[in-house]
C-alpha cells in the first residue's frame, strides 16, 4: 500500500548560534507553518516556542557563535512539527532543567522559562540531550484544534 505524502512538507535551516539569528528562525518557522492557515495566536504561539528553543541552543548549548543551530520543520495534515537542535555541551538533568526558573547561565539574568514557555505554547514538547552530544527539542502544534478542527 502507498502512502499519500501529497499534505506532507518539510525544511531545515542551519545558521550561526548568534542571538541575532533567533528573529530569522522564529519568522522562517512561521511564513513555512503559514501554509496550514494558522490564526494569529496559533502563529505567536510557534514563534514564541521557537524564539524560545533557538534561544535555549545558543545560551545553553554554545560558547562560541561559530557553532550551528539547525531547525527543521514538518508539517503533515493540520499538525507542525518544530525540531530545534544544537551539537553544544547538552543537558546532564533535562527534567530539573526543564523546571521553572531553573537556569545554568544566572549570570545573563535569564529567567529560566524557556522550557515553561515551550510547554504553554505548544501542544506536545520533547527535550533530547546528553552532556556532551547536543540537545534536541521536538515540539509539535495542531494548527486549527482551537476551532473544532
Amino acid at each position: 500500500m502507498q502512502t499519500d505524502h501529497s499534505n506532507e512538507n518539510e525544511m531545515k535551516l542551519e545558521f550561526d548560534a548568534r542571538s541575532v539569528n533567533e528573529g530569522f528562525a522564529r519568522m522562517a518557522v512561521a511564513a513555512f507553518v503559514a501554509e496550514l492557515d494558522p490564526t494569529l495566536d496559533e502563529i505567536s504561539d510557534i514563534k514564541t516556542a521557537v524564539s524560545e528553543a533557538v534561544t535555549n541552543a545558543i545560551i545553553r548549548g554554545y560558547d562560541s557563535p561559530k557553532e550551528k543551530v539547525e531547525v527543521s520543520c514538518k508539517l503533515c495534515g493540520n499538525c507542525a512539527e518544530i525540531t530545534v537542535k544544537d551539537h553544544g555541551h547538552g543537558i546532564e538533568n533535562v527534567p530539573k532543567a526543564m523546571e521553572p526558573f531553573f537556569t545554568t547561565k544566572p549570570e545573563l539574568e535569564r529567567s529560566g522559562m524557556g522550557f515553561a514557555f515551550m510547554e504553554a505554547f505548544m501542544d506536545d514538547v520533547e527535550v533530547h540531550s546528553a552532556p556532551g552530544k547536543g540537545t534536541t527539542v521536538i515540539m509539535k502544534k495542531k494548527i486549527g484544534a482551537g476551532m473544532g478542527v
